[in-house]
């Protein structure tokens, strides 16, 4: 590691020594953001490789320390070490996310496995342990706050969950099992990337396109036209790109091919198939956690989550499987109706679902998704998110956009600030799809919330969407399921404006804890009330009916047979991959998941919402073993949720307060059950999430 690192800066030093680095001094833009358009590959490069060699001089430093150990010159002072670093990171993650491009990727390859060595080099080190341990073993004596204790017991844990305890051979195996996976996952994430942006359907007939709406075939020539074919309609595999071909477009041809090329995305046997990588990195999992002394990989991801075991994690999926594969199956039967009305015989396959589905849906509730499409403008909705913020919490949103570096041309920024007047944080929000970004949602920051002294660092967050884009001079208009991403992944903006804690080590909460944030502020997104803010036609700016209003509260319920067993199957397969015991011989990642799958029972129309060559909440980190994570928070939402509407009030100040003080403000001061418990006055249960989907 020492001989890659010296290298890695001889050759840096080489190509910067003349221009003056932005990331080595204090950003002076408003709120202290990063000036990104002067920022350089690389002074990312530099400035990552001198916080390592920072951040292990501090380490060093605290191990030299000739005074016993104590919280402060032990603890403390690793959770400060490390700041360089941790700012250029947090630069360069959310653009490497985003604004990919060969230059960042390329960087992230030479960086990951120095990346890995130097967290190896921390949590191996004997001599470190060994102060933290001494700590650790006075921590009755000493007189700690609830957040130093916390942050003591996650510190100890930590190292010992990262092999602080094991025999110097194991170590030096520990750290190769490390680097080959921070590679792998790395190497699967860019190829899904790839496969995901660079996966095209080509159509040559406009009425190949028939029952596909306006704005959607307007944007399909749109890229056939940057991709060097005018004249034609090309769709890639982001999803505002090729679902609506699969809920709207009567082609059944078409349906299939983009159903197909969506699905097998990391699975064709090009140089971007990730099979043979998913494989890998379960063996990789397996004998890393039975290294440590785990049975398999699920025990060891779990054992510091809310789930703790894996038959906790099966306990619920299961409860949940067989209602919902009963849904889906009443689902079938309707869609073979709308088959059957259109004079066709065939039996449903997996293309058929969303566009019959859809059909089924306008036949029993007279729902036009197209018309109400007319009343979600983007702009619109997120008027909505800001004034549910405000209901709830008395917080406002100023836009300051022309005011500070703008990392995308796209992306809006926002002053968010408190009922006091206070300025809490400052929300990037980043909608639209492009090429240099990668698929789905998610919820990030080029600075996590932090004190200096007594003054608390506001949070710079984040939000990553692939909404539907505006086309020529046509509106941004929104699905039902986009609109509630939007408000999901605002949820977790949310929790990272206000998140109130003085050290880093105490910040982060469960993985299956995580999502209650983002998931009970979806609830919010179509309540009739809310609904009469921001649902406005974006012709005419009429307020959406209350008729529609109803069709679509009546509607909620529908489909969720289907979206209830692809997101199970999904998590299903996480779980048996994560659980193996031993490894298959000639793993074939593909045929295990269908294998299992089937002898679950799924109906042969639906696949895994994510199948595992383009699983990246697993393959690629961040949810190993984890996927499950947004059932178990939904039973956690669903539950709290109704504290609100109990009081038949959805804005009850009180029951926000309590929500605010106990599970968006303490980060992970308490355990995920204490939070939820000392909100709601008992432990959650799952009757709520059952009603909610359609299933009890």
């Amino acid at each position: 590691m020492k001989r890659l690192l010296a290298m890695a800066m001889a050759i840096t030093l080489c190509g910067c020594a003349e221009q003056k680095n932005p990331l080595f001094e204090e950003f002076d833009a408003p709120f202290g953001i990063a000036p990104f358009a002067e920022i350089t590959i690389d002074h990312y490069r530099e400035a990552m490789l001198r916080g390592m060699e920072e951040q292990k001089a501090e380490i060093e430093a605290i191990i030299n320390n000739p005074e016993a150990p104590t919280f402060e010159n032990t603890i403390a002072a690793m959770d400060r070490s490390g700041e360089l670093l941790r700012k250029v990171r947090g630069t360069f993650s959310p653009i490497s996310s985003s604004n990919s491009s060969e230059a960042t990727r390329a960087l992230e390859k030479e960086l990951s496995p120095l990346f890995s060595a130097h967290s190896d080099d921390i949590s191996l080190n004997p001599d470190l342990f060994a102060r933290v341990k001494a700590v650790y073993d006075q921590r009755e004596e000493l007189e700690l706050t609830k957040e130093e204790q916390k942050v003591l017991k996650n510190r100890y844990e930590g190292f010992v969950r990262s092999g602080a305890e094991l025999s110097d051979e194991d170590k030096a195996r520990l750290r190769e099992l490390n680097t080959q996976l921070s590679m792998l996952q790395l190497n699967f994430t860019q190829n899904l990337l790839y496969e995901t942006n660079n996966t095209f359907v080509v159509v040559e007939s406009i009425e190949e396109l028939a029952g596909l709406p306006e704005g959607n075939i307007a944007a399909a020539a749109k890229m056939a036209e940057e991709q060097g074919q005018p004249g034609k309609w090309m769709f890639n595999m982001q999803r505002p790109s090729c679902n609506p071909v699969l809920q709207y477009c009567s082609n059944r041809d078409l349906r299939e091919k983009v159903y197909n090329a969506y699905y097998n995305r990391g699975n064709v046997g090009n140089d971007y198939d990730n099979k043979a990588i998913c494989a890998e990195i379960v063996a990789l999992r397996l004998e890393k956690a039975k290294l440590m002394g785990y049975n398999n990989y699920a025990e060891l991801a779990l054992e510091q989550r809310m789930a703790k075991k894996p038959e906790a994690v099966y306990n619920l999926l299961d409860q949940v499987w067989g209602p919902a594969v009963a849904k889906a199956k009443e689902e079938l039967n309707d869609i073979r109706a709308e088959i059957r009305k259109e004079g066709h015989s065939f039996e449903p396959a997996g293309w058929d679902y969303m566009y019959y589905l859809d059909k089924a849906k306008q036949a029993k509730y007279a729902v036009d998704e197209q018309e109400i499409r007319a009343y979600l403008e983007i702009g619109n909705v997120m008027q909505g998110i800001f004034h549910v913020a405000g209901k709830l919490y008395g917080l406002t949103f100023k836009e300051i956009t022309a005011e500070v570096p703008a990392y995308e041309p796209t992306a809006k920024a926002y002053e968010v600030i408190d009922a006091d007047g206070t300025t809490i944080a400052i929300f990037y929000s980043d909608n639209f799809p492009r090429e240099s970004k990668r698929a789905g949602a998610w919820c990030t920051s080029f600075r996590g919330q932090s004190y200096e002294g007594d003054e608390r660092i506001i949070p710079i967050v984040v939000n990553c969407c692939n909404m539907t884009a505006p086309t020529g001079d046509g509106p941004a208009l929104q699905s039902i399921d986009n609109v509630e991403t939007l408000f999901h992944e605002f949820g977790h903006a949310l929790h990272s404006f206000m998140r109130d804690v003085r050290y880093n080590g105490a910040s982060g909460v469960e993985r299956d804890f995580v999502e209650l944030p983002s998931q009970i502020n979806e609830h919010w997104a179509f309540e009739p009330e809310v609904l009469k803010v921001y649902a406005k036609h974006y012709e005419t700016g009429e307020v959406i009916p209350m008729e529609l209003v109803e069709k679509i509260v009546e509607s909620a319920q529908y489909g969720q047979g289907f979206a209830t067993v692809e997101y199970l199957a999904a998590s299903l397969s996480d779980m048996d991959l994560h659980v193996l015991t031993e490894i298959p011989e000639k793993l074939n990642v593909m045929d295990f998941e269908a294998e299992k799958l089937a002898a679950r029972g799924i109906p042969s129309q639906i696949l895994p919402r994510y199948r595992m060559t383009n699983f990246s909440h697993t393959m690629g980190g961040g949810y190993t073993a984890g996927y499950y994570s947004y059932m178990w928070a939904e039973v956690l939402d669903a539950d709290a949720f109704e504290a609100f509407t109990e009081t038949g009030d959805i804005f009850n100040q009180e029951v926000a307060k309590r929500f605010r003080d106990y599970v968006l403000t303490p980060g992970g001061i308490d355990d995920g059950m204490v939070m939820y418990t000392s909100f709601r006055g008992r432990e959650p249960k799952i009757d709520a999430l059952l009603k909610n989907r359609g299933l009890k």
